[in-house]
């Protein structure tokens, strides 16, 4: 699969980020379902920041691609705990912690301090992950008292839909919440990670700080 399109994708993502987003936004590319010229193409197009959805598929891309420098390796999808001793110093930024147990397991397994985002189910969909948002100003404070992580901000996934009204009603209440934390309890989470390739332009409105694209730069995955 070639990805000659992505200098143009990725641009018309940065004219639609021009026009709605005064904050700096990172955009992290997908690769999952991709191989590692997907990530080779982003690293052409200026895109240092790789996310991943499974921990295996990650590692396996890492390894092929240790001889590179200057990738920012983020994990965005659900970790189990039983995946917490491989994940811990492998990458930059884990967009997925969401329960106490959780963080305490990969606490204890990093050598060193672990950049975390906290995932918050807003919508409170059963088939998703991320704790409840009335749990997650104790698991904030809880997790920054933690040696070895660093609690940086929130994450959390839209319902799937076309409603602009229900997307942007999502992740104005994951700022809400990130600034009800910092009123009350003193935690300042700056970054939030909200927005994907059919909603990113809905979490810019609200704040986000970062995005997930996959689709939106890559096109459609040939997966099985």
């Amino acid at each position: 699969m070639g990805f000659e399109a992505l200098p143009e994708r990725l641009a018309q993502v940065r004219a639609e980020l021009a026009r709605r987003a005064p904050q700096p936004i990172t955009i992290v590319a997908v690769t999952k379902g991709f191989g590692t010229e997907a990530i080779r193409a982003a690293l052409d197009a200026g895109l240092a920041d790789i996310g991943e959805n499974r921990v295996q598929e990650a590692v396996e891309k890492q390894d092929e691609l240790a001889i590179l420098t200057g990738i920012r390796w983020h994990l965005i999808g659900h970790l189990q705990r039983n995946k917490a001793r491989v994940v811990a110093g492998r990458f930059d930024l884990v967009h997925s912690l969401d329960s106490l147990e959780l963080a305490r397991e990969l606490d204890r397994r990093s050598p060193e301090p672990q950049r975390v985002l906290l995932q918050v189910n807003v919508a409170r969909e059963a088939q998703k992950s991320g704790c409840a948002p009335e749990d997650a100003p104790m698991l904030a404070r809880q997790i920054t008292a933690l040696e070895h992580l660093r609690l940086e901000g929130l994450m959390t996934l839209a319902p799937l839909t076309d409603d602009v009204d229900v997307q942007r009603r999502t992740f104005r209440g994951l700022r809400d919440l990130r600034d009800r934390i910092k009123e009350e309890d003193g935690v300042w989470l700056p970054t939030l990670s909200m927005g994907m390739s059919d909603d990113y332009a809905s979490a810019v409105l609200e704040g986000a700080t970062v995005i997930r694209l996959g689709t939106a730069l890559f096109g459609p995955r040939l997966m099985p």
